[in-house]
C-alpha cells in the first residue's frame, strides 16, 4: 500500500515543523542500497523539496556501494534537489576515508557557502560506518537535526515503536545486556552514534526508514524513534504567539474524540487560561496541554482539554501537566481544584495525582449552568483539595 505524499498531511502539523524548520540545517544519512521503491523515493524528494523551498539547509550523506546502479541513484537524487535549490551545476562530493572531520566538515561548507543543498558520498566498504561518520559530521557542524535513514525503522519492542526515547533512557538501553535483552542487538551501533550525536549538542535525533519520512518529521504522531538530549517536561502558560498551534492541536484532539467540541468563544477561553508541556527545548514540538479555568466565587478552578501528543503518550507527560495545575492553584490560593472526564484512562491519572471522585454537587455550581444534561450524567468529577502556597 502506498504511503501518504506530504500534501496529504495536516496543514496545521506541516506547517509547525516548517517553521521550526526555517532557516536550520537537517542532515540525513542514508543507504543508497535501500531505495528499491520508486513511491518512497518519490516520498522522500518531496520531503527534501520542500524542507529546500523552506530556506533549510539540506544534507544528504549517502552510503553507496562502487556499483554504478547506486552511485546512479545518488546522483539522480541530487540532480533532483539542485535544480530545487536552483543550482543546477552542482555534483556530490566523493568524501575520503581517511579525511579528518574537520576536513569533511570544511567541504560541506565550501558547498553550502552558495546553495542550500549538500550531497557526501561515503564508500559502503568504508572501515567508518555511516552512522559514526554521520555523527561525526553533526557534531562537527552542530547541525540542527539528524534523522538517520535506516530499513528497520524505529526501535520495536514486544511489537509496538518506542516513539520518543529521551537522553536518559537512551543512557539505560546501552547498558551492557540490556538492548540484547530487547532484541536490539544489532541496533547498538547506530544507538552508540545517536547517543555520541545528542551528547556533541545535536538538538534532536530521528531513526525512521525512508518510506515514513515526511510522516516523521512533519506529523505529530512521527513513524519513527526521536531521539532528544532531556528527560525533563517544561510547563509554562500559553502566550499569544501559541495560540494558532494549540488551537489547531485542540480542533485536532476534538476531530478524533478526544475531547468534546466546543464553541470558537470556548476556544478562546481556553487558551487564554491554557498550559504548554515541552520535553526539551523551548523550540521543539508541544507534548501536551490542558486549561486551568477560573470560578472566583467558589475560589475554585477546573482542569479543562487536558491531552497528550500520540508520540508522546506513556512519557508521563499528563502527570506533569496535573501536577503544574495543582501547584498554579495552589500558588493563587483556590481552595481546590477539579477535572470532569468520561475517560477512564483519565480518571485514573487525576486518582493517581491525589484527586478523589465526588459527586457532581461538590463543584461549583456555575460549572453545570447550560450544561448538556445527558452528559452531566456520563461524566465523572474528581476534585483535589488545597494547601495555600507559600512561595
Amino acid at each position: 500500500m502506498r504511503r501518504p505524499l506530504l500534501s496529504s498531511l495536516s496543514y496545521a502539523e506541516k506547517e509547525f515543523y516548517l517553521d521550526e524548520f526555517h532557516e536550520r540545517s537537517v542532515l540525513f544519512a542514508l543507504p543508497a542500497a535501500g531505495w528499491t521503491s520508486e513511491a518512497d523515493v518519490h516520498a522522500a524528494v518531496e520531503v527534501f523539496a520542500t524542507l529546500l523551498r523552506n530556506d533549510t539547509r539540506v544534507l544528504l550523506l549517502c552510503e553507496t556501494a562502487d556499483s554504478q546502479a547506486e552511485q546512479g541513484r545518488a546522483l539522480a537524487l541530487y540532480k533532483q534537489l539542485a535544480r530545487v535549490a536552483k543550482t543546477p551545476s552542482a555534483s556530490p562530493v566523493v568524501f575520503a576515508v581517511q579525511a579528518s572531520v574537520d576536513q569533511l566538515c570544511m567541504q560541506i561548507w565550501e558547498v553550502l557557502r552558495d546553495t542550500r543543498v549538500f550531497m557526501g558520498l561515503w564508500p559502503a566498504a568504508a572501515p567508518v560506518s555511516l552512522a559514526h561518520c554521520a555523527q561525526r559530521i553533526a557534531v562537527g557542524l552542530r547541525v540542527y537535526k539528524l534523522v538517520y535513514i535506516d530499513p528497520p525503522g524505529g526501535l520495536a519492542h514486544n511489537g509496538k515503536i518506542l516513539s520518543f526515547l529521551n537522553g536518559s533512557g537512551l543512557q539505560d538501553l546501552l547498558c551492557p545486556g540490556k538492548a540484547e535483552a530487547m532484541g536490539l542487538g544489532t541496533r547498538r551501533p547506530v544507538l552508540e552514534a545517536i547517543h555520541r550525536t545528542l551528547e556533541g549538542g545535536v538538538t534532536s535525533v530521528s531513526l525512521c526508514p525512508l518510506t515514513g519520512l515526511g510522516r516523521e518529521l512533519f506529523t505529530y504522531e512521527g513513524y519513527g524513534t526521536l531521539f532528544t538530549p532531556v528527560d525533563y517536561c517544561q510547563v509554562e502558560k500559553l502566550g499569544i504567539d501559541d495560540f494558532h498551534e494549540v488551537e489547531k492541536l485542540l480542533q485536532r484532539a476534538e476531530r478524533a474524540g478526544y475531547l468534546k467540541p466546543r464553541t470558537p468563544q470556548e476556544m478562546t477561553r481556553l487558551l487564554l487560561y491554557g498550559y504548554g508541556a515541552r520535553l526539551g527545548p523551548a523550540s521543539m514540538e508541544p507534548a501536551g496541554f490542558c486549561a486551568l479555568l477560573p470560578y472566583p466565587a467558589d475560589r475554585a478552578a477546573e482542569i479543562v482539554g487536558l491531552f497528550t501528543i500520540t508520540r508522546y503518550q506513556g512519557e508521563g507527560v499528563g502527570g506533569r501537566l496535573v501536577d503544574s495545575m495543582v501547584r498554579e492553584g495552589a500558588r493563587q490560593g483556590l481552595t481546590y481544584i477539579f477535572a470532569c472526564t468520561t475517560q477512564e484512562g483519565a480518571g485514573r491519572l487525576f486518582t493517581r495525582h491525589g484527586f478523589r471522585r465526588v459527586a457532581p454537587d461538590a463543584v461549583a455550581t456555575e460549572k453545570w449552568q447550560g450544561y448538556d444534561p445527558e452528559r452531566r450524567l456520563q461524566v465523572a468529577v474528581y476534585r483535589r483539595d488545597l494547601a495555600p502556597s507559600h512561595q
